[in-house]
């Protein structure tokens, strides 16, 4: 048994997800992809995966081992890179895993510019808004938007994101403006049903008075866009990020309320990757790209009050 090979082998089947699509990965034949992980297995006197005939997914041997095995084969490329070839050349397949609404609205647009300036990486995008486990999914780096990072990585800022409670001028005119975010309770109000704080909102003013308000919500939504396009066409307020609503705001498709009210939430863009002595030069490449490609939100050319 080839034991590197076989450790290829393993991590491409955790990583497309079957042993079919490792075929396309590998070059090599099913049965052959099959007997390299069954002779690992054996090799190793553990199960490393669960076989159902509708999916695959790791023992907690295999979880650890595919995050050993795959942090082991980076390092091998990343030798090979710098005895090799060039140590300066990034190369390979870097896997990225965003949340939907600033992956659409925000990378999709820099995704070519990185790649003709880096043509020998080839990207992996991954869109969705459940927090991925980097270690155990297999992914490179992550784009997140939080208050903190995983302990267990590291975390480069990337933008702040300030919060918006605004609604479009029809609804405003059909239902009144509310003058402080406390009248909030007396609106239709549409909701972000991943939020961890559910209906309840905290706000605080530049002058120090706070606020706290349990919203009505008529309506939950799992995507900021689709929350944004019910605002504009009158259905609710809402509160949502400024990359998602600052266009329409400037726009004049919805109105930012409340002057001088922030919420409690003080949430920034990072991107986060494992914690390593030697970074992979792919993901120092995309990391350093990012940094400059956010340097002015491309959302809010103006610099942010401090008090937002």
């Amino acid at each position: 048994m080839d034991k590197l090979q076989a450790m290829q082998t393993f991590v491409a089947v955790v990583e497309s997800g079957s042993f079919v699509a490792a075929v396309d990965v590998t070059g090599q034949s099913k049965p052959a992809v099959s007997r390299q992980v069954s002779e690992l297995e054996q090799f190793l006197g553990i199960r490393l995966l669960h076989r159902t005939t509708r999916r695959l997914s790791l023992t907690d041997e295999g979880r650890v081992y595919f995050a050993r095995c795959k942090e082991l084969l980076e390092t091998i490329q990343d030798v090979e890179s710098e005895v090799g070839l060039n140590s300066d050349q990034a190369c390979g397949r870097l896997r990225i895993g965003a949340p939907q609404d600033f992956g659409v609205e925000q990378l999709a647009p820099l995704w070519g510019k990185f790649t003709e300036q880096h043509p020998l990486i080839t990207l992996n995008i991954t869109l969705s808004d459940r927090t991925i486990d980097l270690l155990e999914e297999g992914f490179d780096m992550a784009i997140r938007i939080s208050a903190l990072g995983d302990s267990r990585m590291v975390a480069r800022p990337l933008a702040p994101v300030r919060m918006i409670a605004c609604a479009a001028p029809d609804f405003l005119a059909r239902h009144g403006t509310p003058g402080t975010p406390a009248e909030l309770r007396d609106y239709p109000f549409i909701s972000y049903s991943y939020r961890a704080g559910g209906d309840d909102w905290s706000f605080r003013h530049v002058h120090g008075d706070t606020c706290q308000v349990r919203v009505r919500s008529t309506v939950y939504v799992n995507n900021g866009a689709t929350c944004r396009a019910m605002a504009i066409a009158g259905q609710g307020i809402a509160i949502q990020p400024d990359f998602i609503v600052n266009a329409a705001i400037q726009a004049g498709q919805l109105v930012e309320l409340f002057e001088g009210w922030s919420t409690g939430e003080q949430l920034v863009v990072h991107t986060l990757y494992p914690t390593r002595t030697h970074l992979p030069p792919k993901v120092q490449r995309m990391r350093d790209f990012l940094v400059e490609q956010f340097r002015v939100p491309p959302w809010c050319p103006r610099p942010q009050d401090s008090a937002a």
